[in-house]
């Protein structure tokens, strides 16, 4: 192959075109690919950072979720057993309303039961008098009559 003036024209426009491209096209696109791996660099550090973000969430989530059930759980268990108390409470207050009204009703038939006494005690002696006094119509005064009468109300 010879070398003429036209292969060095060519070596020489070529060595031109090396030095505008390294000049002047070359470092945009350096600073564009830096740019763009920078971004991909940021975009990268950013999920991950969203990652343990979002773990930390759910983690902080998942305690919160835990922690509320066991507070409910809690509560539960507290209102469960404040109705038990409740509800004991309740027995006792009718097992006393019971046993006063049993007293009462007792107190009542007991007053009952002696008045009827009283009453039967009246009338015995009542019939005993009368009884006596047709016996012995004559032989007995009036006051010997009411001492008879006390007698058979105590013996009664």
């Amino acid at each position: 192959m010879s070398f003429n003036l036209t292969l060095i024209a060519q070596a020489v426009a070529f060595a031109l075109f090396i030095w505008f491209t390294v000049r002047f096209v070359w470092p945009p696109l350096l600073r564009a690919i830096e740019a763009r791996q920078k971004s991909i660099a940021d975009g990268l550090a950013a999920a991950d950072e969203g990652r343990r973000s979002l773990e930390t969430s759910t983690r902080q989530a998942s305690d919160a979720v835990r922690s509320a059930r066991e507070r409910a759980a809690e509560i539960v268990a507290q209102a469960e057993k404040r109705t038990a108390q409740m509800v004991e409470e309740a027995k006792v207050a009718a097992k006393d309303e019971g046993l006063r009204e049993k007293a009462a009703a007792k107190a009542e038939i007991e007053q009952e039961v002696s008045r009827a006494r009283e009453q039967l005690r009246e009338q015995v002696a009542t019939l005993a008098v009368a009884g006596a006094e047709k016996i012995l119509r004559r032989e007995v005064d009036a006051r010997a009559h009411a001492e008879l009468l006390e007698g058979i109300k105590r013996q009664l």
